[in-house]
């Protein structure tokens, strides 16, 4: 008997304009996690909703357990036993944990269900899976990583062979990280296979049998994972070796622009200082939870703290709200992207621009021209790949919608730069260029508070950095030689002294 799960072979899929997969190959066996990994763009995302009957191919072959699959609708890939859990999880907020577990298989239908044999199912459910999940809570009062064992579990219950899991561990501590593979090992000791879908190669190198590499569309190689090295994972990825990852040639000037004395805000944060200079790179890490983002939030005006104060150029200042945080110059990033980032249906151009009506629109005329100008320049100096401004941003990858949210804030000229987990969820190509633009405008002046839960991240591009751990600083560290992993989770862990 063939240990083949899945055989897909020579899928073709062509959008308006642009061909995301060209005759891609991808081979995954019974009871084995594989991993795929490429760039933004590179057609990871189709060829997951490929094989979940959400796009149909247009050329090519699937085949599952030997048995060819046609033009398959979700419900019918579902059957198959195949599952996905999306990086927007896809759960009910408002219904109990075991209600989405059981969503459409539950015991009876009408006025022959039966929520207490359909809670028994679910407890079943975790039980094999040695999960502790709290059944009777609603989804929406539960964190991220209890919410990605919600869906690992709905996926369970449904019989299926096939877990697929996209950037499973963008929002997940390191703890947490770690809980995710004792359930992927779990799944592979019962013969269900995972396909994992990630950009971070050392997670791929640590669970995963096998991987293959997506590049423009197309399928490169696969292989043991014990026979590649990251570097070689690299190359294949974006063809070209990427020497130098993280760019620091920026030197931050004297001059303090932004002073935080005493912020406080109950849940949110507490006595909460320190100094920000133009031209620095300021990191701020911690677990999640520690209060970074609360931080930003307040900066932005979307927090009102209780007590302390904020010193822009030298006046203390209330922000009361964003628009006045963009009027004084302080800009931010958000951490969601797609939830709080972008306008999806609109085009690139118009999400860039937004930001900045006022540059070309007088007395209700639109100055075309001066939009067009302003779009094209941001979007030639970020790098931002569309087929034109007039693409729905939705439709980008992530690597570039997140530089068009850049671009958006830097067409306001910022004296303050804010970004929150700037390279989630996007490819090593496009982190790259992140960084290289965070040191540019660096040497403009321009100061940059970087809040990221990837310690090489804020130890290679930042120059002081700043710990936190339960909405207070653990520790400020201002000497590069003091950025240590070590001593940096030292303090995460509340175990180092200001």
């Amino acid at each position: 008997m063939s240990d083949i799960l899945l055989e897909a072979r020579g899928v073709t899929k062509i959008f308006p304009g642009v061909k995301a997969l060209d005759r891609v190959n991808l081979t995954i066996k019974q009871g084995e996690v594989h991993g795929l990994i490429g760039e933004n763009g590179a057609g990871k995302s189709t060829i997951i909703k490929v094989l979940a009957g959400v796009h149909m191919p247009e050329e090519g072959q699937i085949s599952f357990l030997g048995q060819a699959c046609g033009k398959e609708s979700i419900s019918q890939a579902l059957r198959r036993g195949i599952s996905v859990i999306y990086q927007e999880l896809c759960l009910v907020p408002h219904m109990k944990v075991y209600e989405n577990i059981m969503l459409g298989f539950e015991d009876g239908k009408g006025d022959l269900y039966s929520a207490a044999k359909t809670r028994e199912k679910a407890e079943e459910i975790i039980s094999m899976l040695d999960l502790d999940l709290p059944l009777d809570e609603e989804v929406y009062k539960l964190d991220i990583a209890v919410q990605q064992m919600v869906e690992i579990a709905k996926a369970f219950s449904r019989n299926s062979r096939l877990i697929i899991m996209d950037e499973p561990t963008s929002s997940l501590s390191d703890k947490e990280v770690k809980l995710l593979y004792r359930i992927i090992r779990n799944l592979k000791e019962r013969g269900i296979s995972t396909l994992f879908v990630s950009h971070k190669l050392e997670e791929v190198v640590e669970i995963c049998d096998r991987v293959t590499v997506f590049r423009d569309g197309q399928s490169i190689v696969t292989k043991e994972i014990q026979e590649v090295t990251r570097e070689q994972m690299v190359y294949d990825m974006v063809g070209r070796e990427i020497k130098n990852y993280y760019t620091l040639t920026h030197t931050p000037r004297n001059e303090v622009i932004l002073t935080v004395n005493n912020l406080y805000k109950k849940g949110y944060i507490e006595d909460v200082s320190f100094e920000l200079r133009k031209g620095e790179v300021l990191g701020i890490t911690g677990l999640i939870g520690a209060g970074r983002t609360e931080v930003a939030l307040t900066l932005f005006g979307l927090l009102q703290p209780e007590g302390g104060e904020i010193v822009f150029e030298g006046q203390k200042r209330t922000i009361k709200n964003p628009a006045q945080a963009i009027d004084m110059g302080i800009v931010m990033v958000p951490e969601n992207r797609k939830e709080q980032g972008i306008i999806p249906q609109m085009g690139v151009g118009y999400n860039i621009s937004m930001a900045v009506l006022q540059a070309f629109i007088r007395l209700m005329r639109v100055n075309g021209k001066k939009e067009r100008d302003i779009v094209e320049q941001y979007m030639k100096k970020l790098r931002v790949k569309a087929s034109s401004s007039r693409q729905h941003i939705v439709n980008l990858s992530g690597g570039n919608q997140q530089k068009a949210i850049i671009a958006r804030w830097l067409a306001t000229n910022p004296k303050v730069l804010i970004l929150d987990e700037p390279t989630k969820g996007i490819d090593i190509g496009a982190k790259t260029e992140i960084y290289s633009m965070i040191d540019e405008l660096a040497k403009e002046g321009v100061a940059i508070i970087l809040i990221s839960s990837e310690l090489p991240e804020v130890i290679n591009t930042s120059d002081r950095l700043i710990i936190m751990k339960n909405h207070r600083i653990t520790g400020i560290l201002n000497d590069k030689a003091e950025f240590v992993q070590e001593n940096i989770m030292n303090y995460c862990l509340g175990g180092g002294d200001l």
